[in-house]
């Protein structure tokens, strides 16, 4: 019986890892229901938890958001910035 070594017992360990994730589903399409494409750039809270720390946009690979919510995202962010509701760059 080969011996597996630590590097290769590494890299079994992250496939399963990478196996496992599950795809996480768009937030602003609740249970298949489909509502009007609109995203409020007034709500922040919204518009903080798809930010990152340094003001970007966070990619769908991320968010779970699908392609046509993403581009309502980026509108909402580019006008909240505009209006100066979020920042363009992080305070440092």
């Amino acid at each position: 019986m080969p011996t597996i070594s630590r590097s290769d017992l590494k890299k079994l360990r992250k496939r399963r890892a990478r196996l496992k994730k599950k795809k996480m589903s768009c937030q602003f399409t609740s249970g298949g229901v489909v509502r009007p494409v609109y995203i409020d750039y007034k709500d922040l809270k919204t518009l903080r938890g798809l930010i990152d720390r340094e003001g970007r946009i966070l990619p769908r690979r991320r968010t779970g958001t699908s392609a046509l919510y993403q581009r309502a995202v980026r509108k909402a962010v580019m006008r909240a910035r505009f209006i100066g509701l979020l920042p363009y760059v992080a305070d440092e």
